[in-house]
């Protein structure tokens, strides 16, 4: 049975412009969500929709597709539905400055309160002064002054009145009052003076001397009594001032904020009796006290910084609620860090040395993470989970909790934290951290598995088309004519590897929109033709081919040894496919196979050289499995074979030259020629059914690109199994050179099919006795195993005979001896 190449309408599913119905994109309506991810879609909703701890999302699929910014415009449609989230500061904490207060206010009102206490400060630190230097304020200070300056005077005047009855007087030196003897002078009595009066009088003064001493001391307690009450005096002076000229200022603004924040009039009544109670530092620095206590403040940080308000999270310009995309999520970027000043050459260290972190700035919304990047730092994921499971925010310094010493740091009010994170990720990143993290499932309880290719119906073609229209508004592009738009869907039929989908990596997709639209431009069209953007398919596949081209060029130049016409025993042109980076190309190989006497089974000389991988391993060994069902039913299989990939230096691996190994191997046994003008790919079975296999459209391509170089004769072509026709998206120019029979693809289900294509004999079927006909390939194949195993029989009866005779021999010697 002859195979028939496939007619070229299996070799790239066309997309038809009409069936678009529409002239450009540009009569398409601007719409914005997630195109092809039904299941993904749900699960987002659900997990963004649940409420209750642990019902974060993890999103799962390929790079490439898009995800990062296709969930983040989905949930910023999402979230500007939403209510929007208090803003949160920090402020002084008067009973424990260590430890700052966080406060929230309605939302956009953070700033504004910042302003309204900057504001109030600023005229507090005007008025006050200036009430304090006023005449009523000094005439008012000044009578408490003279009163306490009398009352003084009245104590000292009792106690003189006292003393000089007794012979005693009220001295003052620079340590203070004293009390001393009166001389006949009226002045203290000297040392020398007393001791020259009569013992009798010095002994009645020595008597008296203790209870002058308490009189002084009762009057100095009763005078610091005077001084206390002048000061509390003049201190409720200041109180009355100061109140008088914060009042009409604090007790509006407390009263618009009670409507608005309990907390936030909570505060700015302890802001003022926190002024009230330290009225000193409002004086003017050259104002001295009429107590003589210094009101300017020595050099050292600000005392008025305390009554800053330090904004961590403000919503003025927030539609609904948050959605945040961090893409460095260190510890220090989630939870917000604290920083250090030096000021006069001490560490300042306060809450206005607070400041957010993406946590922060999500809260009350979402926050999109890349997996890898939070994971790779130990301390951000640990904190991330923290945060998580505690529900709350706390800023702290990194590695606190391992120090040996404690040392002076801020511990700051933790806020509630409300959010949903969303990880991208692998799926191998979501099995590893659900697999070593036995916390990862309590708090991402919601997976979103990003599918990489939709159904290629025509809503999908369609939704390709909408994708296109939303780019176009959202990069001010040109529109894109229906033409292009085909062009771009048969791209996505390609991306996918599939007649049947459409790829849904639309980060691809979204470069090569703009590509083709700098293209237009270049070609000064109004719009977006197909030929712009097979300009740019063109253009992309040139920047990235210069591997492919070198490759190229050592087959055309013989430096790699690949036949494509002729016929040769034993040697096929397998097909693999190289990546560098995202450039994916085909390459073919010379894979040669040599048979002989002997039993040492199918050696792959690139399993032995430990240049194979596992499944490459496994391939061969499915090889003997084929030839011990096909042609030992009824004996051993008995056979050496080896099986090499010429010219190859590198590993490899996979089974899609499995085929064309088993091909080379039969060919070699029935010393059949193999057309050298087919390249072949293919996995196999153990029953020899020919099996799909990834990247054929390239593989296809690589080994087109070598033959035309070559020439193309109209015998050159690739042989690929049935189930991969679905799979070819191939480029235009094969598909015209397959249309005009100038190459070809052949596709077969079984090995019998190929080996007919490939050596030109029947393959042939086994009779009731277990026998193949001697003119087919397997016949030859089974007569060759055969003859293998007799010429080995007969050389181990050879050996058994004369191991005999020499037994024989060495035994009748004994016997004379």
């Amino acid at each position: 049975m002859k195979i028939k190449s496939l007619p070229s309408s299996k070799l790239r599913r066309v997309a038809d412009p009409r069936r678009l119905k529409f002239q450009t994109t540009d009569e398409l309506p601007v719409v914005d969500h997630i195109f092809g991810q039904p299941r993904a879609v749900r699960a987002i909703d659900f997990g963004i929709g649940v409420q209750g701890p642990g019902f974060n999302v993890f999103v799962t699929g390929s790079s490439g597709t898009g995800r990062m910014s296709t969930v983040a415009r989905f949930l910023k449609k999402h979230a500007a539905t939403r209510p929007t989230p208090n803003d949160w500061v920090y402020v002084h904490h008067f009973s424990d400055p260590l430890r700052p207060r966080a406060m929230s206010l309605p939302p956009g009102r953070a700033k504004r309160f910042k302003q309204d206490m900057l504001a109030v400060m600023n005229r507090l630190k005007k008025d006050l002064p200036a009430a304090l230097d006023a005449d009523e304020y000094q005439q008012a200070a000044a009578r408490v002054a003279r009163q306490a300056d009398d009352e003084r005077a009245k104590l000292f005047e009792q106690l003189a009145a006292l003393l000089k009855p007794k012979g005693f007087l009220l001295g003052r030196s620079d340590q203070g009052f004293f009390v001393a003897a009166e001389g006949k002078d009226g002045q203290p009595i000297t040392a020398k003076k007393l001791a020259a009066l009569p013992i009798e009088k010095q002994e009645a003064l020595a008597k008296l001397q203790p209870e002058m001493d308490d009189a002084l001391n009762t009057t100095l307690r009763s005078a610091r009594s005077i001084d206390q009450a002048a000061r509390e005096r003049l201190h409720e002076l200041d109180r009355q001032t100061a109140a008088r000229v914060i009042a009409p200022t604090l007790d509006e603004l407390i009263g618009r904020y009670r409507a608005e924040s309990a907390e936030a009039a909570e505060y700015l009544l302890e802001v003022q009796r926190d002024i009230l109670e330290h009225i000193d530092e409002f004086r003017s620095k050259s104002e001295a006290r009429s107590d003589g206590a210094a009101s300017d403040q020595a050099d050292g940080p600000d005392p008025m910084i305390r009554f800053e308000v330090n904004v961590i999270v403000d919503h003025s310009r927030t539609q609904g609620v948050p959605v945040i995309v961090e893409t460095n999520p260190t510890f220090m970027n989630l939870i917000g860090r604290i920083e250090r000043d030096l000021r006069f050459g001490d560490q300042v260290l306060d809450f206005t040395m607070l400041r957010p972190g993406a946590l922060h700035r999500a809260n009350g919304g979402y926050l999109i993470m890349r997996a890898q990047d939070v994971m790779k730092d130990a301390n951000a994921w640990e904190v991330l989970k923290r945060a998580l499971s505690s529900q709350q925010i706390e800023i702290e310094d990194p590695g606190t909790q391992f120090q040996m010493f404690s040392t002076r740091t801020l511990e700051s009010e933790p806020v509630p934290l409300n959010v949903k994170v969303i990880l991208m990720g692998s799926h191998q990143a979501y099995y590893d951290v659900y697999e070593q993290d036995e916390d990862f499932h309590q708090l991402f309880k919601v997976r979103a598995d990003f599918a990489s290719a939709m159904a290629r119906l025509p809503k999908n073609e369609r939704a390709y088309a909408k994708f296109i229209r939303a780019r176009c508004a959202e990069q001010q592009l040109p529109p894109f004519e229906a033409g292009a738009v085909a062009q771009i869907i048969e791209y996505g039929s390609r991306l996918a590897e599939d007649q049947t989908k459409l790829s849904t990596r639309f980060g691809a997709v979204t470069d090569l929109i703009l590509e083709a639209a700098y293209w237009a431009d270049s070609n000064y069209h109004l719009s977006v033709t197909a030929d712009d953007v097979r300009q740019a398919l063109k253009e992309a596949h040139y920047r990235s081919s210069l591997a492919e081209e070198e490759t190229r060029q050592q087959i055309t130049n013989g430096t790699l040894s690949i036949q494509t016409s002729g016929a040769v025993v034993g040697q096929i042109n397998g097909l693999s496919v190289v990546e560098i980076g995202e450039y994916e190309f085909g390459q073919p190989s010379r894979i040669s196979v040599r048979t002989y006497v002997g039993r040492n089974g199918v050696i792959s000389i690139e399993r032995e050289a430990h240049l194979s991988g596992r499944i490459y391993n496994k391939g061969v060994l499915i090889l003997e499995g084929y030839l011990g069902g096909q042609y030992a039913a009824d004996r051993p299989l008995t056979l050496a074979a080896s099986i090499s990939f010429e010219q190859n230096y590198s590993d490899v691996d996979g089974d899609s030259a499995t085929s064309a190994e088993l091909y080379a191997l039969l060919s070699s046994l029935a010393n059949l020629p193999i057309k050298q003008s087919i390249a072949v790919t293919g996995a196999v079975d153990q029953r020899g059914h020919v099996m799909p296999v990834g990247g054929v459209q390239y593989k296809i391509e690589g080994f087109f690109d070598v033959c035309q170089a070559r020439g193309l004769t109209g015998d050159q072509g690739v042989l690929i199994p049935v189930t991969n026709i679905k799979h070819l998206m191939l480029r235009e120019d094969i598909v015209e050179a397959c249309k005009k029979k100038r190459f070809h693809i052949w596709a077969v289900n079984t090995i019998d099919e190929g080996l007919e294509l490939l050596t030109g004999m029947r393959a042939g079927r086994r009779s009731s006795r277990g026998t193949f006909p001697k003119d087919t390939v397997h016949g030859r194949v089974q007569a060759r195993l055969k003859s293998i195993a007799d010429q080995l029989d007969a050389r181990d009866k050879d050996n058994r005979d004369e191991k005999k005779q020499v037994r024989k021999h060495d035994n009748g010697d004994s016997d004379h001896i």
